[in-house]
């Protein structure tokens, strides 16, 4: 119980750092919402009038979770953050916080005229005795501003005015015909303001992505694959099937550059023309895509092969697994690219997957009730890490005495979890700034592991490692334990990823498996 207790503030701690981004699409899910709003909570320590406020939100929230109310949910999710972070809340926030855009694409076509909706996610309690108007404006996205209020009316090129606004936007949608065909390609923002008379009365935004010719490009690369050689049909699919997920609200937009993705796609047809394949014998680094069948998507990793590989060799392998909120870049860009300068030096290969999405966590099951879209989600995390490790040994030459795993908050999270439930793969772990089940120990005590955690990390305590630590003392296992004085969450992880390496160099299982 007490490590259960500890995972839900840690996850609770985790959730707020994802980027603050506007989805595209879907909402935010409701899950992390109400995570947000206990961390905050938990934050503020609320007292006096601001707790009785905080109460009945939290007894409201409770009727409407028992009664399915998903949009009266997040009013009071949004109600009780607006407070918590010691804003009133009026009418005009309640207003504001019920409208979203949606419409058919977020990566659009900019040829092509497009047809988005204003829409409310529930009734808000404002009241409204005049004739509503909607002005769409577009704009470049404005610079990140973090711990920022509702969203503003954004200065930028004006789209269209719209008259008789529906009061009740949940009832009757306000169709807008758009025309994009004139706005720069890139990443725009879309915002429809809404006026009660001149009183701009809220604002609803939608991050877009543009490009004209896109349907036809991704026409082409469709076609291109159908005749590419199988090993990289997936690899020129990627784009699509990314617009796609994106287009459907299954993932957010941010992050993805769709020029510098289809540039990549193209260039790789073209490498491929007549049966070619044009990573046999690539070194470096690079990334690659495959289709993970149990949910039919293309799923991304990143790759780091070193120079000196030649297949003349078995060469050890890395799997790296990322922090919560990031992707397969984080361990290929991010961390001041150590690893792939260590690879390089040490002769690794290195991969990264993506573990299905941004917050799969790698096969752990967060404590308390989750829904089947939760546990798939899980699920299709740990099964995307060992289907890229199976394409890994498939496309290289892998020394099964030195597959290693080893991962970054999430990351090392998914790391202990991956570790114990198949212990005979991995010839050591390292895990920076994590949190594990000390019952899973035992399961994999044959495993050397090298941990390293700040003493001072305000978003997984210390205790995280320790109590790992402590298991793994008590069961005689091979461990290195560095403990940073004063160290945080991040700062831990770049002065100890040659000591990380340093212990890869020296494990390798005695009798590796035989089987692939």
């Amino acid at each position: 119980m007490r490590f259960h207790r500890a995972l839900r503030i840690v996850v609770a701690v985790l959730t707020v750092l994802l980027p603050a981004v506007v989805l595209a699409q879907a909402l935010p899910n409701i899950t992390l919402l109400r995570v947000r709003y206990n961390s905050a909570k938990t934050a503020a320590k609320p007292e006096g009038e601001l707790k009785t406020q905080i109460d009945q939100i939290d007894k409201s929230l409770a009727e409407a979770t028992r009664a399915g109310q998903t949009g009266e949910q997040r009013r009071l999710f949004a109600k009780g953050l607006a407070l918590l972070a010691g804003r009133p809340w009026s009418d005009a926030d309640d207003f504001q916080a019920s409208l979203v855009l949606r419409t058919t694409a977020v990566v659009i076509d900019s040829s092509r005229p497009q047809v988005v909706r204003l829409e409310q996610i529930y009734a808000p309690s404002i009241a409204l005795s005049k004739p509503l108007a909607a002005v769409a404006t577009i704009a470049p996205p404005p610079p990140a501003a973090p711990g920022a209020a509702a969203p503003r009316p954004l200065p930028g090129a004006e789209l269209g005015r719209f008259e008789g606004v529906p009061r009740d936007l949940r009832e009757s949608p306000l169709a807008m015909d758009l025309d994009f065909s004139k706005v720069p390609d890139g990443v725009q923002v879309l915002s429809v303001d809404v006026k009660d008379g001149d009183q701009s009365i809220g604002t609803a935004t939608l991050r877009v992505s543009l490009r004209r010719g896109l349907d036809q490009q991704l026409r082409q690369l469709e076609t291109d694959a159908a005749t590419a050689p199988a090993e990289v049909r997936a690899d020129l699919r990627y784009p699509a099937d990314y617009v796609r997920k994106i287009n459907h609200g299954d993932i957010e937009m941010t992050g993805f550059d769709l020029g510098a993705e289809l540039t990549a796609a193209e260039s790789i047809g073209a490498a491929a023309k007549g049966a070619k394949n044009p990573f046999a014998g690539k070194t470096g680094g690079f990334e690659r895509h495959y289709l993970l069948d149990a949910a039919n998507e293309i799923m991304p990793y990143r790759v780091y092969v070193p120079t000196a590989y030649n297949g003349s060799r078995a060469f050890p392998l890395i799997v790296a697994l990322h922090g919560l909120g990031a992707n397969e870049d984080s361990f290929m860009d991010s961390y001041a690219k150590t690893v792939p300068a260590l690879a390089e030096a040490r002769g690794y290969i290195v991969v990264a997957p993506l573990g299905y999405r941004i917050d799969g966590f790698y096969g752990f099951n967060l404590p308390g009730d989750s829904s089947a879209a939760d546990r798939r989600r899980v699920e299709l995390s740990e099964r995307d890490v060992m289907e890229v490790l199976k394409r890994m040994r498939a496309d290289y030459k892998i020394d099964d005495a030195r597959v290693y795993l080893m991962g970054h908050s999430m990351g090392a999270i998914g790391t202990w979890a991956i570790g114990a439930k198949y212990p005979s793969i991995w010839a050591a772990l390292a895990l920076f700034s994590g949190l594990g089940n000390p019952a899973t120990v035992e399961a994999m005590k044959q495993i050397p592991e090298f941990v390293v955690h700040g003493d001072a990390d305000p978003t997984v305590p210390v205790n995280g490692s320790r109590s790992m630590v402590a298991a793994m003392k008590k069961l005689g296992v091979d461990y290195q334990y560095v403990e940073v004085p004063g160290g945080n969450h991040i700062d831990v992880v770049v002065p100890n990823l040659k000591g990380a390496f340093d212990f890869f160099d020296s494990k390798r299982k005695a009798s590796p498996p035989t089987q692939r």
